[in-house]
């Protein structure tokens, strides 16, 4: 029931971190601003976007990784690119999978919190852009929250990430499809050691965000 720590293992470690790492981040740069623009700006049909992102933040990834799979395929939209079975695939479809919950809950956020500071900092004289600032000060710790959600999302997904990326060895396989496949052979000792590494992993990342959380408390209140 042990593991050996070799390069295959420390490879899909590392590729899971980097999968998990660059797709909230893409995730980030859309879903944080669509999730304040919802919140903040009238329009014509805003109440049906919204639904549309709140079904997209239960999508099941499955197909959300059929869908993508069928735009990149050879005789897809997309399959000159010949982008199947690669990083960018994964990634492609973790954003897919993440923005619209990090959107999501930004403008939920927002909705709670923001009318609030916007009569507060307009009460002190405080212009557009100060006021942006302020909303943002007052809901980083949600931020934090969120985004650590969306990584939590990303490294733990399989079904979309095996179908796009194929589970190849050293190339596009992660912890969790990894540990897919060591328990249709039979490597339960393996597949434990992975799964107690994505919640060690989970754990850290938990504990840094809520030392940052207290850190920032700290230098607000001295």
């Amino acid at each position: 029931m042990g593991i050996e720590i070799n390069q295959e293992i420390i490879d899909i470690i590392l590729l899971t971190m980097k999968l998990g790492i660059v797709s909230t981040f893409i995730s980030a740069l859309l879903g944080v601003p669509f999730g304040m623009f919802l919140e903040r700006v009238d329009f014509f049909g805003k109440k049906v976007i919204i639904r549309i992102n709140r079904t997209l933040m239960g999508f099941p990834p499955v197909v959300a990784g059929l869908a993508v799979y069928l735009l990149l395929m050879r005789r897809g939209p997309l399959g000159r690119w010949e982008l199947l079975f690669t990083f960018p695939a994964m990634v492609i479809v973790q954003t897919g999978i993440i923005a619209p919950i990090i959107s999501g809950m930004v403008y939920t956020s927002c909705k709670n919190m923001a009318p609030q500071i916007r009569n507060f900092a307009i009460s002190m004289g405080a212009d557009r852009w100060q006021t942006f600032l302020l909303v943002i000060k007052e809901i980083k710790n949600d931020i934090y929250f969120i985004l650590i959600t969306g990584f939590g999302r990303s490294i733990s997904e399989v079904g979309a990430v095996m179908i796009v990326g194929g589970n190849i060895k050293y190339k596009t396989r992660t912890m969790t499809t990894a540990i897919s496949l060591m328990r249709n052979k039979g490597d339960f000792g393996e597949a434990i050691t992975l799964g107690l590494v994505l919640l060690i992993i989970s754990f850290i990342i938990q504990c840094f965000v809520d030392f940052l959380r207290r850190y920032e408390e700290n230098v607000e209140n001295n």
